[in-house]
């Protein structure tokens, strides 16, 4: 069981993650996050509403770094972190300032998301996330705009963001960062090969992520 208080920081692997926000302009129909009520390994990600400021994120994070080692830290929690950009790269920024000054051993910063930034934000943000992390993960999922608003399900104003995943995906790996990856999640209906194909076309690494299925 999840824990009563909402985590805004939480350990996975050799990750430390950051829960900043639940909203998304997606339902996927493969999301975990209706799946598994909230809740990630024990951890309950449900912020109900109530989302973190960048100091509470930090300090939630000087309290959990020196714990234990981690090899990165990441935005991804039950939400699309894009959303609250201000966050992202107040945190982010300051965490590259962390390691600057030798605060811990060497780390990445990653960024989870569904690619969507620049159409939530409504501007390119790619030369503002450069700034504050390192490495990319880009939830792709599907091969053409159809399958991909069957699957992704987005809401009002976010139907034809398909093409702005693509355009996304193309700036990131043009801004230079460390790594820059594509993923599509398994048995849903999407082809795998050609949605390989579309990553590297537009310069990009592939990866087919896991169907994870009810707990």
């Amino acid at each position: 069981m999840a824990e009563n208080t909402a985590k805004i920081v939480y350990r996975f692997g050799q990750g430390v993650y950051l829960n900043i926000t639940n909203r998304c302009p997606n339902l996927c129909v493969f999301c975990i996050k209706t799946k598994w009520h909230m809740d990630f390994h024990g951890n309950n990600l449900n912020l109900e509403n109530k989302e973190p400021t960048a100091q509470e994120v930090l300090s939630a994070l000087a309290a959990e770094l020196p714990k234990a080692p981690f090899k990165e830290i990441v935005f991804c929690g039950y939400g699309e972190s894009t959303m609250r950009l201000p966050v992202l790269l107040e945190v982010g920024r300051t965490l590259k300032q962390w390691q600057a000054e030798g605060k811990y051993s060497a780390f990445k910063i990653r960024l989870n998301t569904n690619g969507l930034g620049n159409l939530i934000n409504r501007r390119n943000i790619v030369p503002e996330l450069k700034s504050a992390v390192d490495i990319l993960n880009i939830s792709l999922n599907a091969e053409n705009e159809t399958l991909w608003r069957k699957l992704l399900r987005p809401s009002n104003g976010y139907e034809n963001g398909f093409s702005s995943v693509l355009e996304f995906i193309k700036l990131c790996v043009q801004a230079g960062f460390d790594r820059v990856t594509v993923s599509c999640v398994e048995k849903t209906g999407a082809d795998p090969k050609a949605v390989r194909t579309l990553a590297e076309q537009c310069g990009a690494i592939f990866y087919e992520r896991e169907y994870l299925d009810e707990k």
